[in-house]
């Protein structure tokens, strides 16, 4: 009998810029890119709607998310774990 194997699912880490339902959050991945011809690095970033089954991500967490299969018509990703909370600022 031949055993399947899946394939590596992408995973990546963010930040939490939105919080758009009870378990949903938006997720934004910065990265940069070389420029075509002056090879400067441009500066980009992503934004990832993504499943937050637990619902305790906040504003400004640093979350790593990971590919899954489709869970509304955006939602793509999965929350796998919190690296870091936000801190709260005192205004």
């Amino acid at each position: 009998m031949s055993e399947t194997t899946r394939n590596r699912r992408k995973q990546l880490s963010g930040e939490v810029v939105s919080i758009s339902g009870s378990k949903s959050i938006k997720v934004a991945f910065n990265y940069k890119i070389p420029h075509p011809l002056y090879k400067k690095e441009i500066k980009r970033k992503s934004i990832f709607h993504v499943h937050d089954e637990s619902g305790e991500c906040g504003i400004g967490d640093r979350v790593e998310i990971m590919e899954t299969r489709p869970i509304s018509k955006l939602k793509r990703w999965r929350v796998t774990r919190i690296i870091e909370k936000a801190r709260a600022s005192n205004i």
